[in-house]
């Protein structure tokens, strides 16, 4: 999973004007809905829900189809998502927010799946703290996780000034073996399980991981809002699907072992690549432990954070003139930014519906 965060380009303003203007103001409910996800260990449990025929289990009991796919380009996935392609989308919460969100299309986060909890590493060949970055090039994918996360190593070792170290942008598919074979790049950010061999250097020092920031790089699914107003149960069927597989995951046995199995598959790797992935990801295994997250204070300062990074890389697009263009609607009802442009809501509903077993 690339989880990239993206300027709103024209088209996809576009694309969320075409999108909105198309909804009926009565349409009928929907009986037939699509999620996509992509190649990411906080997703793959969907392959499970998938080839187990638990997600076919809930859908029937609410009436309705729900089609799991998996996405090869996480960019195209969520461009579907904008364009009402597809109903439901897993990204990187940022990645929501610069997105479809600044594109202009009210976005809800439904479920929460996980976050960063070590996944996303700052490494280098030289350096032994991270304000010895100061001044030099740090390669990484620009706008994504991993620029946030090394300016948020910065911060939080004392560089205000974060552009002190150089962001130089190298893509996903590049990063690692530029690492491995290049003298001239010495210091980089990226994460597992691109990092593998990337630590293997001699010389390498981890300097920062995301398990200093908890709950800053969090990955959610995200749908329209008019579409999950009008259509609960889709939202539904999918929360309470997603709790039953957290719930065989995390009993292990022999199901868990057969769940291991499809999503080690799923993944490409094997046993021991998916250990390790799962080892510094913090999945919420249960409704309690995500809301408890979601309507917890630190949420929103979280999402503050987010949103200040964004704005500050120009990723609400050129038509935003301040950190509070778009409107953040937290769990508890209160908004950061402007209350009459809200474009993502963190709706706990359906997650508190599964603690109180009304799914």
């Amino acid at each position: 999973m690339k989880r990239i965060l993206q300027a709103a380009a024209v088209a996809v303003g576009l694309a969320a004007t075409t999108f909105a203007g198309s909804l009926p103001a009565d349409a009928a409910p929907k009986k037939s809905f699509k999620l996509a996800y992509t190649v990411y260990i906080g997703f793959m449990p969907f392959a499970y829900l998938k080839q187990s025929g638990i997600m076919k289990k809930w859908a029937d009991k609410y009436g309705i189809e729900v089609d799991l796919i998996q996405a090869n380009d996480y960019v195209g996935s969520v461009n579907q998502f904008i364009a009402g392609e597809i109903d439901a989308v897993g990204v990187a919460s940022m990645d929501g927010l610069t997105m479809p969100a600044a594109g202009g299309v009210d976005t809800s986060v439904f479920l929460i799946t996980d976050y960063s909890n070590g996944n996303d590493i700052v490494l280098s060949k030289t350096a032994k703290t991270v304000k010895d970055l100061v001044g030099q090039d740090v390669y990484l994918l620009q706008y994504s996780v991993s620029h946030y996360l090394l300016n948020r190593a910065l911060q939080m070792n004392g560089v205000e000034d974060t552009s002190a170290a150089k962001a130089i942008n190298i893509s996903d598919a590049e990063i690692s073996a530029a690492y491995v074979s290049q003298d001239t790049v010495k210091n980089a950010v990226s994460w597992k399980p691109l990092t593998e061999d990337m630590e293997k250097v001699p010389g390498t020092t981890v300097l920062f991981d995301s398990s200093k920031i908890p709950g800053e790089i969090m990955d959610v699914f995200i749908g329209n809002t008019a579409n999950i107003k009008d259509n609960p149960d889709f939202a539904k069927a999918v929360t309470g699907a997603w709790y039953e597989a957290l719930g065989i995951l995390k009993a292990g046995g022999p199901k868990a072992d057969e769940m291991r199995a499809v999503m080690t598959s799923a993944m490409g790797t094997d046993a021991g690549g998916l250990q390790s992935q799962l080892d510094t990801t913090h999945f919420f295994y249960t409704p309690a432990e995500a809301y408890a997250f979601l309507t917890s204070p630190e949420n929103e300062k979280i999402w503050d954070s987010i949103r200040t990074f964004c704005f500050d890389q120009g990723l609400f697009g050129q038509g935003a003139t301040s950190v509070d263009s778009i409107g953040i609607e937290v769990a508890d009802g209160t908004v950061l930014g402007d209350k009459g442009n809200i474009k993502m809501r963190v709706n706990p509903t359906f997650t508190k519906e599964a603690i109180d077993g009304k799914l």
